[in-house]
């Protein structure tokens, strides 16, 4: 078998710190001990197949500007499985747990949907040797439903009955490959599952066929014993104009008004938290504080540029405010860290594959490591505790109670005047926090 990355020689090491070998990790220790769990736990890291091994290199500007030997078969179901053995290399040097697919990704479509079928069956095959080769498990799969032109006005919220029924087909056999594959999770993103004006939609219509999705959905996984988690992963905008998925809040409303809340959680992404004028911390805080964080895409967007260009994550202080999410809620169950990024498009060489998730993994690992510092310090707990401690005694227990009136809340003012303006410390604390970085 022909070995595609052959500059790397052994399984990229621990280094420390210290190291200034780029193709070695600074910080993150694979089994180094963080509260009673190793880093790898702690991360569970994943690569992305469809950037980091179906990406061409092309943007809405330009062509592809990658050239990649496992490319090069000419019969597409040859060079699917070429692009297998070339990612269970990838994954097995870098030393990740964990790999995720789009069903498209991982087989090509055929010219009918049973050859579709039969592709992705011979493919699923041949990945579950590799997993058993390696150890390297599938952290979630997800069926693409968005680059075919059948899907150009959406899957499950298209107005033709007949595409909805053949997302449906699709997600069957995309959701039975997962299971297959020992998948931890199912991904559903709504990739034109919006619309681009309202003058030719009928928004109610397209919501509750997109509910009627997810319910036919969670009744294929029990007729089938897939015990995996279903996630949701929220996007403002791009393709369509607005999408129904907008934001966490958004996804939980939409969860809630549709009795689904019960069947699926949130994978966040940070360059689609951007997208919707949210912090990324800000959208895994609403989905965390509601028991729904189940994943997280670890990338990045350019706060210059209003697109998603799903760079590789190195700003440290936002790893660390999203750990401290994760560790405070005990850490992403089945979920993980998937690098849902891509190299820039002149960054051509093989070697910077390499160099891309080394980088974001040693951000999340130190991340792990400061807010963990953090969390043990109780610098910022404390102080929060402190401020809202007024509602832990007196009126302010009657209130988190619900024991009491505006009649009742007048004469304590009445009898107490105008309270006093307590000083929220902020700039202290970002100070605090800049010097643990």
């Amino acid at each position: 078998m022909a070995e595609f990355f052959p500059e790397i020689s052994q399984p990229i090491q621990f280094e420390g710190k210290d190291s200034r070998n780029p193709l070695s990790f600074r910080y993150y220790d694979a089994n180094a001990m963080i509260n009673g769990k190793t880093m790898a736990d702690h991360l569970r890291f994943s690569v992305a197949y469809w950037h980091s091994f179906k990406g061409t290199g092309a943007d809405t500007f330009g062509d592809g500007t990658f050239s990649r030997s496992w490319r090069n078969a000419g019969n597409p179901l040859t060079e699917s499985e070429q692009t297998l053995d070339a990612a269970f290399e990838f994954f097995s040097k870098l030393g990740v747990g964990y790999y995720c697919f789009h069903d498209r990704d991982l087989a090509p479509e055929g010219a009918s949907f049973a050859e579709s079928c039969r592709n992705l069956e011979h493919m699923v095959k041949k990945a579950a040797a590799k997993q058993r080769e390696t150890g390297i498990k599938l952290l979630w799969g997800t069926a693409n439903l968005f680059g075919h032109p059948r899907y150009a006005h959406g899957a499950a919220t298209n107005p033709d009955a007949h595409v909805f029924a053949y997302a449906a087909a699709q997600v069957r056999h995309a959701i039975a490959a997962t299971r297959e594959l020992g998948g931890e999770n199912y991904v559903f993103w709504g990739g034109r599952e919006g619309y681009e004006s309202l003058i030719n939609t009928d928004m109610k219509r397209e919501q509750d066929n997109l509910a009627r999705f997810f319910h036919l959905a969670v009744d294929y996984a029990k007729s089938i014993g897939f015990t995996g988690q279903f996630l949701i992963e929220p996007k403002p905008m791009e393709p369509t104009k607005h999408q129904y998925d907008f934001d966490a809040a958004t996804v939980l409303s939409f969860l809630r008004s549709y009795d689904l809340l019960d069947h699926f959680k949130l994978n966040i992404e940070a360059n689609h938290a951007t997208l919707a004028g949210h912090s990324f911390d800000h959208d895994l805080a609403i989905a965390s504080q509601a028991g729904k964080l189940g994943s997280v895409d670890a990338n990045r967007g350019d706060l210059l540029l209003g697109w998603d260009t799903d760079q590789f994550p190195n700003d440290l202080g936002e790893a660390v405010r999203a750990m401290l999410i994760i560790l405070h809620q005990g850490g992403l169950g089945s979920g993980g860290l998937n690098f849902d990024a891509r190299l820039r498009r002149g960054s051509t060489d093989l070697v910077d594959l390499f160099h891309a998730h080394i980088g974001g993994m040693d951000t999340f690992a130190r991340g792990l490591i400061i807010a963990q510092k953090i969390i043990d310090e109780g610098v910022f707990s404390d102080f929060v505790k402190n401020r809202y401690a007024s509602y832990d005694s007196g009126i302010g227990s009657k209130i988190t109670a619900g024991d009491t009136s505006f009649e009742e809340l007048e004469r304590f003012v009445l009898q107490n005047g105008e309270p006093a303006l307590i000083s929220g410390k902020q700039e202290m604390l970002e100070n605090i926090f800049r010097s643990y970085l």
